[in-house]
């Protein structure tokens, strides 16, 4: 499981380190997420070339979702950092078609009730290289292995369908920090990339505060967007999410 493999990846990493304890305060950062996740748009077509096109957030109602999500970095060097995330997200969705629908192969009756379901699972590994770290700077780019774990849902009576989807996904992974002063900062950073296939942004910017020497607090925006446009699937979202949390540094 994606989940299982983040944690040996931790793990592994962690038991290599240096047990010196001034050494791991400079190379070990955990940023630890939530808040609420709010569904902008989420249009399906599946199958892409013989489904009904219908939205999740505007034929059914998406309801606003708690989410959290874990990041850890590891400092290899001083301008070479190893990341891995996992961000699970669910949403659900409720309410009525006006029109029958047909989705996976199964027709959804209108003015019948329909519930859904869109999760999209994300666990990722990232090498970014920090070309500039100055007192005030901090700027770094690098690159990204997703492993996306999707799912549409729909059930309506006894009338259930869904789509799953598992794959690999390589994004370019960057990070932008300017320091403002007493600790403070400004942060932009995330993946993304663009592809005739289809595209994928997970971005975050928001502001951090210092709570001591090693804890800061971070509040900002975060969106989640993309998707792909194929005879298999069309399937485009944007997730608005309210981003609280924490980064520790050991």
């Amino acid at each position: 499981m994606p989940s299982r493999a983040i944690a040996a990846l931790f793990a592994a990493i962690l038991l290599s380190m240096p047990a010196s304890r001034a050494l791991a305060q400079e190379r070990v950062t955990f940023d630890i997420e939530n808040g609420a996740a709010v569904t902008g748009y989420n249009d399906v077509r599946i199958p892409g070339n013989t489904g009904t096109s219908f939205s999740l957030a505007n034929d059914l109602k998406s309801s606003a979702a708690y989410y959290w999500r874990v990041r850890g970095e590891f400092r290899l060097a001083p301008k070479h950092v190893l990341a891995v995330l996992a961000a699970p997200l669910s949403i659900g969705a409720s309410g009525t078609f006006d029109r029958p629908v047909t989705f996976m192969g199964a027709t959804f009756a209108p003015g019948a009730p329909v519930n859904g379901q869109y999760v999209f699972n994300s666990y990722r590994v990232s090498y970014r290289y920090d070309f500039v770290q100055t007192d005030k700077w901090r700027v770094g780019i690098g690159v990204t292995g997703k492993i996306r774990d999707a799912a549409t849902r729909l059930t309506s009576g006894g009338v259930t369908a869904e789509k799953t989807n598992v794959g690999f996904v390589p994004l370019v992974n960057f990070a932008l920090e300017r320091r403002l002063g007493r600790g403070v900062a400004l942060q932009i950073a995330g993946d993304a990339l663009a592809a005739p296939q289809g595209r994928a942004e997970d971005v975050f910017a928001g502001i951090l505060v210092p709570l001591g020497r090693n804890v800061s607090i971070k509040a900002g925006y975060r969106l989640l967007e993309g998707g792909a446009d194929n005879d298999e699937v069309y399937t485009f979202a944007a997730i608005h999410y309210v981003a609280v949390g924490a980064v520790v540094r050991f």
